[in-house]
């Protein structure tokens, strides 16, 4: 069939949104393989770095739940286009930085604009596409969201190794500026509204929310509980929290309309986002710690693992929107990107200290196929019976739950690999003794003793490297559950009505 007069237009759009997608979600983890070149430029600890990434986390997720009201506040292609142009400036002013400091502040002007980037993008895509066409939409939405990070890695790797850390923020430029260039023409103009500002909620929202991915940002560094500063955010985030909620649920106009999760796939959508972000980043999270500092994995090839995880995604997002969606339960196809996720993380868990490069990779890409399972038919079904006048404002708190959900995962595999190991290494160290027939065994072949100096230092090794396999494998099967956890929560969601995608031109 001849394309439609309109299919021109869609196309451009669905390639200028998956732009602005891409420079949020690549900026999350292009940046974590820059952050040793960041650290020896500037002198800074190891500390001190890691406000690099919490300074961007926290001003996003703060930001992103008031998209719906800044839309209807100066209309939503301005906001969009001053969101690129804020977030194309900040990055360029990263790349400038002279100082620790500056790179923190303009850190957190990225992260102020990036915030509308996402939920921006996905309702764009929403009000363009009728209902039938929007697995189609959300593949191609979804090439931007899931395969950008995951291939964030190998792209920072290739920058820092060949040029220089600042590439990793001057490569948001050409990206900003083709976005800029075809939304500008083709994205209709919208009438503002006249919105009154919530000052309250928006206060509550803000502290409960920044406090807690504060929290989850800097517990692990900071032990968690024993520190007042750590103990302050929780407070603030419990009491922020629920004084926002309360007072939501209880007020007819308000910064975030909490009563979207009256609709039960939403509710539920939310849910199921949240623990698969756990699942799938937190385990993309430690991957290049267990590659490169357990199996001795150089930076360059640890960044090229993520490459066939980055191909499955993709090929997985345009399968499933193309034709899948079309055809199928979006509840069936979700249950099956949730148990090849699962299944991922248990096969990452079983490989061993010997493992290769493809033994590696495999659980990735099966990892890659779920992603793309569990992301389309979530958004169908989570915004089915989301009307349009809310899809600015839904899409903002559905990317906040995803970047709550991923958080979570980092910190709470963070602080198990740091428990894990001491655990494990005082469990191995009972049972290897200087008169441990064991030991002796082991370092005979290499004509050592347990009682030598050099005997001692290789059998300590070596416990240290079985320690730390046990607490990644541990790690690993947690994710793999959490995966398989979310599976009842499918149980209370509806079919949509219309889950079809058809072409975008027909």
């Amino acid at each position: 069939m001849s394309a439609s007069p309109a299919a021109p237009v869609r196309i451009t759009i669905v390639v200028a949104v998956v732009l602005s997608a891409v420079l949020e979600v690549l900026d999350s983890t292009i940046v974590n393989v820059a952050l040793p070149h960041i650290k020896s430029a500037f002198g800074a600890t190891t500390d001190q770095t890691t406000w690099i990434l919490t300074s961007y986390i926290v001003s996003a997720v703060v930001v992103m739940p008031l998209t719906g009201f800044m839309a209807r506040r100066i209309g939503r292609r301005r906001l969009i286009l001053t969101a690129i142009t804020g977030f194309a400036v900040f990055s360029a002013l990263c790349g400038l930085s002279w100082s620790l400091g500056t790179m923190v502040a303009f850190r957190m002007g990225q992260g102020m604009f990036g915030a509308f980037l996402i939920p921006l993008s996905q309702s764009i895509l929403f009000d363009a596409f009728p209902k039938e066409k929007r697995g189609q939409a959300m593949a191609m939405f979804g090439l931007g969201v899931v395969v950008a990070p995951v291939l964030g890695p190998t792209i920072g790797a290739i920058l820092t190794d060949t040029y220089s850390w600042r590439m990793v923020f001057f490569v948001n430029l050409p990206i900003a500026a083709l976005a800029l260039l075809m939304l500008g023409g083709e994205l209709p103009k919208d009438e503002p509204e006249n919105v009154r500002i919530d000052w309250a909620g928006l206060f509550l929202m803000a502290i409960g929310i920044g406090a807690l991915q504060f929290l989850l940002d800097q517990g692990e560094s900071k032990d968690w509980l024993s520190s007042r500063v750590i103990q302050v955010a929780a407070i603030a985030a419990a009491l922020g929290g629920l004084a926002f909620v309360i007072r939501g649920l209880g007020r007819s106009e308000t910064i975030v309309d909490l009563r979207l999760f009256a609709d039960r796939n939403f509710a539920a959508g939310n849910a199921i986002i949240a623990g698969f972000s756990v699942a799938m980043f937190g385990g993309i999270a430690i991957l290049p710690l267990f590659v490169q500092g357990l199996l001795g994995y150089p930076v360059i090839e640890a960044g090229y693992l993520f490459i066939p995880r980055g191909l499955a995604a993709g090929f997985s997002m345009v399968i499933t929107g193309a034709v899948l969606v079309n055809r199928f339960d979006p509840r069936m196809l979700a249950a099956l990107g949730l148990i090849l996720t699962a299944w991922s993380n248990f096969a990452t868990g079983a490989l061993n200290l010997d493992a290769s490069f493809w033994q590696l990779a495999w659980p990735g890409v099966i990892g890659g196929f779920g992603m793309g399972l569990v992301f389309v038919p979530m958004s169908t079904l989570a915004f089915d019976k989301i009307d349009s006048a809310r899809q600015n404002e839904a899409s903002g708190l559905y990317g906040v739950t995803r970047q709550l959900g991923s958080s979570i995962g980092i910190a709470i595999v963070g602080a198990m690999i740091v428990r894990g190991l001491a655990m494990d290494t005082a469990l191995l160290t009972q049972h290897v003794t200087p008169y441990s027939a064991a030991a002796q065994a082991y370092l005979a072949p290499l004509g050592l003793t347990p009682q030598s100096t050099e005997g001692a230092a290789i059998l300590s090794g070596e416990i240290a490297r079985q320690a730390a396999l046990m607490s990644y494998t541990r790690v690993f099967d947690m994710l793999g559950w959490v995966a398989a956890g979310l599976l009842p929560i499918l149980l209370v969601m509806r079919r949509p009505t219309q889950s079809g995608a058809a072409p975008l031109a027909h």
